[in-house]
């Protein structure tokens, strides 16, 4: 049974930002601690949002790493009690924002992280006592300022996922104009982690009609729109199309996601230093023509209809069989490798320093991770060590 629920208020349009002190309001958080880091401090973003939070009391912490830790967490939890906080402000991308729903999580109850880590049982754990959050987010990749969930590297080394419908963010406001002076590479890799989004959970199994079609307008918009955000920071027509990629890919994802995601989960806990939206584009093409042959996939024709949705045509034709999905999956695979090479993201895993002495760990990571069910085909070990070489 899947269950289908979208809960908070979302602004999208220039300018939002603007009324952050009236969201604050409406959450009843009358002292905030912002959730930030120093890239977006050293742009000027957190001034601007201290701006409009209208001289309301505001503590900050801008320590966040760019992999979030369980010790971030910590490190901000002291300053949230420090300074009586009684809410939280995520402004930055899906690191500062996951951050703040750790923060949200450890604030407020007892114990370390992990007890609270879905693998370990402990979504039912996490209560309507968490801080409330609001999120900003100012990249458009990870939509974690829709989502349920946050990804943490715990104490132990593991990226674990948190989740649970209390960590949603009160109001998530995407003001598209904080996005207008990132870097073309940031641009590049968050816009390739919200389409991994729409792509993933599109073939997800589960049983979401509204979540389908808003991951393929999803899909639609930002692979028509990532180009031109990456060749052009300044185009606004294409800044506010990936950030609402960004915002449907996480209201979409809901339905689960699959092992793109626990590979990237994965290998980003053995290397934090990689990031998780390039890891997302290296897996994806294999991925891709690994799921060509679900069941689930070949019957929805989901291989076709992604295919339509990146303008690719009607490859495969309307025929609901193997070949057919297989024929879409080459096509859409390919066109995945190609737009990694025009946006000049890594040609594959080894160009980021990836070596294959890691892959024991890194399969077994991903055969625990909460995204490893949720393919619509399931993995085995040998068959992740093969998607890790074609990745490559």
């Amino acid at each position: 049974m899947a269950q289908i629920l979208y809960l908070t208020n979302i602004q999208i349009d220039f300018g939002v930002l603007s009324t952050l002190g009236a969201e604050c309001e409406k959450a009843n958080i009358k002292r905030p601690l912002i959730v930030t880091d120093q890239g977006v401090k050293a742009v000027g973003i957190l001034q601007k949002a201290l701006d409009a939070l209208l001289g309301l009391p505001v503590a900050v912490f801008d320590q966040t790493p760019s992999n979030p830790t369980e010790a971030a967490v910590r490190a901000a939890v002291a300053v949230y009690h420090a300074n009586q906080c009684d809410g939280l402000i995520a402004v930055g991308g899906g690191s500062s924002i996951d951050c703040a729903k750790g923060v949200a999580i450890a604030a407020t109850h007892e114990g370390p992280l992990k007890t609270y880590a879905t693998i370990e049982g402990g979504s039912l754990k996490i209560t309507p006592a968490v801080s409330p959050l609001i999120a900003v987010p100012t990249t458009a990749g990870t939509g974690s300022e829709v989502a349920r969930g946050a990804i943490v590297i715990v104490d132990d080394g593991r990226k674990l996922g948190f989740h649970s419908w209390h960590l949603v963010p009160k109001a998530a406001l995407l003001d598209p104009e904080l996005t207008l002076g990132l870097p073309p590479a940031l641009t590049a890799a968050t816009g390739m982690d919200a389409i991994a989004h729409c792509m993933e959970t599109f073939m997800a199994a589960p049983f979401n009609p509204p979540a389908d079609g808003i991951a393929l307008d999803g899909l639609t918009r930002g692979w028509a729109h990532i180009e031109r955000a990456t060749n052009d920071g300044q185009d606004r027509d294409a800044r506010l199309n990936m950030m609402s990629a960004s915002m449907q890919g996480a209201m979409a994802f809901q339905k689960g996601l699959g092992c793109v995601h626990s590979l990237s989960h994965s290998l980003g806990g053995v290397n934090p230093r990689l990031h998780h939206g390039t890891l997302n584009a290296m897996f994806l093409p294999a991925v891709i023509r690994f799921n060509a042959a679900a069941e689930s996939v070949q019957r929805d024709r989901r291989m076709q209809r992604m295919a339509y949705a990146m303008g690719l045509g009607a490859i495969g034709g309307n025929e609901a069989t193997a070949a057919a999905a297989t024929q879409a999956a080459e096509a859409v695979a390919q066109a995945i490798t190609a737009m990694n090479a025009r946006l000049n993201l890594p040609k594959g895993l080894a160009e980021m320093g990836v070596t294959p002495d890691c892959f024991d760990k890194v399969i077994a990571g991903a055969m625990a991770d909460h995204c490893h069910k949720t393919n619509p085909r399931l993995a085995t070990e040998q068959e992740y060590r093969e998607m890790l070489n074609a990745a490559m």
